[in-house]
């Protein structure tokens, strides 16, 4: 049976570049960066080369690049960071309630510690009003962290109205911008952020690797203490094959980021119009314009997601009901909640997120092979009255 992989959106496959450059740092390059003879040493110019390459398609220096385990430790070491390193006994941080649990969880303990965190609604559509972060803002905020798009919904943030607001109160802001890479034009200085969180495997690049970008001046405070690797702000030993794998899936983002995101919409347009003109009692999650190029989430009354997913494994269709790392919670997702949609709505969700790979057949497809998966579980659901 073919398979159409249709959950991006949770992690890509290796490019074939970034497996290319990834083999040798696997195998005879095995050497330690922080080593001085010959084999550290040719793995410390791969680490910094991969630092130069990241930097560079973000606009950024390479100074500024802190490698890290993936999105989840970037966005820790940014928030819990620059609250340990403002000094002050009880700090203020704003955040949104569509955030990533990465964002959410080190807000809840900073909460748990005497912190203060104010969690912004959004609005139908999933957006943040920067208004509303201006008048949440407080003498005692420290940081203000928004995603730059979401990674359920597709929803795209105001991040740069967000920014000036942050510049002109002075006080820093963070954004995960772990979902928007590869897909938008990532550049921190036309963002305005001070730190943005990247995961390489989410843009072709291998699973254990990303970056914490943080700009000059930013004052952080490391949570990893030991070797004072990465300038003293992430102890340990590096990843090196991952941190190359990590280098050339940004490059090729850079490169190819407009290419890949002109392809796909039209793919996602024809699917979201396929869905909603096919299917009854259906309705798009998040705002239909300011959205991924590869988002498709969508809402069926009457029925569970998770069925629908099971459903479509068994026809060769992998795809989601939202952020595969919460998925085993079995909870209500949070993201649509805030939206305003019900819970019992909510768990009716599925979300399709296409890739380089996927075509025009692949959608054609889907369109086929969806409906009547709908259509056998609702006549099941007690709650269907068609």
């Amino acid at each position: 049976m073919r398979r159409i992989y249709l959950d991006h959106a949770a992690t890509t496959p290796l490019h074939p570049e970034v497996t290319a450059a990834m083999i040798p740092f696997l195998g005879e390059r095995f050497g330690n960066p922080s080593s001085i003879y010959a084999e550290g040493r040719e793995a410390r110019k791969a680490v910094e080369g991969a630092r130069a390459q990241v930097a560079e398609a973000l606009g950024a220096d390479p100074s500024e690049i802190v490698f890290t385990s993936g999105g989840t430790e970037a966005d820790n070491l940014a928030i819990i960071g620059a609250v340990f390193a403002c000094g002050r006994e009880k700090a203020h941080v704003i955040t949104t309630a569509v955030e990533h649990h990465a964002v959410l969880e080190p807000c809840h303990f900073l909460e748990s510690i005497g912190h203060a965190v104010t969690y912004l609604p959004v609005d139908g559509s999933g957006i943040v009003d920067p208004d509303a972060v201006r008048k949440a803002i407080t003498p005692a905020t420290v940081l203000v962290s928004v995603m730059h798009a979401n990674n359920e919904v597709g929803t795209v943030q105001p991040v740069e109205e967000i920014a000036a607001i942050c510049r002109e109160a002075g006080v820093y802001l963070h954004s995960d911008a772990v979902q928007a890479a590869g897909a938008l034009e990532v550049n921190v200085d036309r963002l305005g952020v001070d730190m943005l969180s990247l995961s390489a495997h989410k843009l072709y690049g291998p699973k254990g690797a990303g970056c914490l970008y943080v700009r000059k001046g930013t004052r952080l405070k490391a949570l990893l203490l030991g070797g004072g690797q990465e300038r003293g702000m992430r102890s340990g030993t590096e990843n090196v094959a991952g941190t190359v794998g990590f280098g050339a899936a940004m490059e090729l983002a850079a490169r190819e980021w407009r290419e890949r995101s002109q392809r796909i919409l039209p793919l996602r347009e024809r699917l979201i119009d396929g869905i909603l003109e096919s299917i009854p009692y259906t309705r798009l999650n998040g705002d239909r314009e300011r959205r991924l190029p590869n988002n498709v989430n969508v809402l069926f009354d009457f029925i569970e997601g998770e069925a629908i997913c099971l459903k479509l494994d068994f026809q060769g269709i992998a795809a989601s009901t939202g952020s595969a790392c919460s998925s085993v919670s079995g909870e209500a997702s949070h993201v649509l909640l805030a939206l305003g949609i019900p819970p019992e709505k909510a768990h009716g969700s599925l979300r399709l997120t296409l890739g380089r790979e996927n075509t025009a057949e692949d959608v054609d497809y889907v369109l086929e092979t969806l409906p009547p998966i709908i259509e056998e579980l609702r006549r099941m659901s007690p709650l269907y009255r068609p």
